[in-house]
């Protein structure tokens, strides 16, 4: 709200902010789990009868938040939002209600860490490829079945006896393993950490998708494939992992937040996916007549 995409003039706004949040009102004892449908039904009925900005394009654009599960079904009851306003969310995936690709973005999951990146410089990567996790899909259980006892793959599920950073220091490769969300913070600890990402997650729109090449800091294995993992892991050659990695450490930039924003962090990513989203149908407000 303090940035300076803020505009107090209407006529020059791309988009509309709807600013409640999913992860207070689950937690609002006014509210709850249960309210959180009525709460956005009446809300939107609100602003289409106070503003006339919602009711030009049917909300196609106005955007809101939500990164926790429960955002998925908070439009149930306000079908208009679910299909025509842009959701940012965490769970981008194909097979989830209420996502739409190309209309919607995938916000990154990030722990907001303070101080300067970690130096890499040190870092002795004995590991082929890591994984810890709780056993919450069939996709984690396969992993586990294929490759709990090998030495180059660490797939670890439970406690670690050691730091989880130590752990990604000292891997190759960093598996982002879908559990019973797709949605982890496991991506921007591999490139916090100089990590190259593996992803293990079929039907999944990557965050930034839009901006970024994927294919050149991270792979992309097909759940099926899980048995061929390090037969597809031991095809790079030492040159192309070293590409690979340098790529990771050039994007982890994006996958960081601050405080008070930084030019190409994943606040500005954010705002640029939005903008790539923003409405074609732009009607000037003398055009519309507000219903009474």
């Amino acid at each position: 709200m303090s940035s300076h995409f803020i505009t107090k003039d209407p006529t020059k706004a791309d988009l509309f902010f709807l600013p409640f949040s999913i992860a207070s009102l689950r937690h609002d004892p006014r509210i709850g789990v249960g309210g959180i449908q009525d709460f956005i039904k009446d809300y939107i009925l609100n602003i289409s009868q106070k503003y006339p900005y919602w009711n030009r394009t049917g909300g196609a654009d106005h955007f809101y938040v939500a990164c926790h599960s429960i955002g998925r079904s908070a439009m149930d009851k306000a079908k208009e939002v679910k299909f025509n306003a842009i959701q940012v969310v965490c769970s981008s995936t194909y097979f989830q209600p209420g996502y739409i690709a190309h209309k919607d973005a995938c916000l990154p999951q990030i722990w907001p860490r303070q101080g300067v990146l970690p130096n890499l410089s040190s870092s002795n990567r004995k590991k082929l490829a890591f994984f810890a996790g709780k056993i919450n899909s069939p996709v984690r259980e396969k992993l586990l079945q294929v490759w709990r006892n090998d030495t180059e793959i660490f797939a670890h599920f439970g406690r670690l006896t050691t730091p989880y950073a130590d752990e990604l220091l000292g891997s190759k490769f960093c598996l982002h393993v879908k559990g019973f969300e797709v949605n982890t913070a496991r991506i921007a600890d591999s490139l916090y950490y100089g990590c190259v990402p593996v992803i293990i997650a079929n039907y999944y729109d990557l965050p930034f998708a839009d901006i970024l090449n994927w294919k050149s800091f991270s792979i992309n294995v097909a759940t099926l494939d899980i048995p061929l993992l390090k037969k597809i892991l031991k095809r790079f050659s030492f040159e192309e992992y070293l590409m690979l990695q340098r790529n990771a450490l050039k994007v982890r930039k994006h996958f960081q937040w601050h405080l008070s924003p930084v030019d190409y962090d994943a606040f500005y990513m954010v705002m640029y996916e939005l903008w790539l989203r923003r409405s074609s149908i732009r009607l000037p407000l003398n055009a519309f007549v507000h219903p009474n």
